[in-house]
């Protein structure tokens, strides 16, 4: 009997660990289809430290986070368009890890 190797190890993990509800994941809609997913809050106040001013009143805001290639399909480009929770974002960048996606993406945002 053949042992699970360790990329099988780690790819069932993303669901049943990583992006398990009762562990780190949350239900949010992106790109229209509700997903299980990690949004990375200390990653993004880091981000948000470095958060440059376009122009008066304008910034960009950046979110960050985790999702399933398989829930997700594939790969956003960079420059391609994502919603989250029916807001819209550019992806600045986005790696698969293994099997789960880490995605950067930002909105510019007024200040109100």
């Amino acid at each position: 009997m053949n042992s699970p190797s360790f990329k099988d190890i780690l790819h069932s993990d993303i669901t049943s660990v990583f992006l398990n509800p009762a562990e780190f994941g949350e239900e949010h809609t992106v790109q229209g289809k509700t997903m299980t997913i990690v949004l990375d809050d200390l990653e993004n106040i880091e981000r948000e430290k470095r958060m440059q001013s376009h122009t008066d009143g304008i910034y960009a805001r950046q979110i960050f986070f985790y999702v399933s290639a398989d829930e997700f399909g594939p790969l956003p480009a960079q420059g391609g368009l994502i919603t989250l929770d029916g807001k819209r974002y550019t992806v600045v960048d986005a790696t698969d890890e293994a099997g789960m996606y880490a995605i950067t993406a930002e909105a510019n945002r007024s200040h109100r």
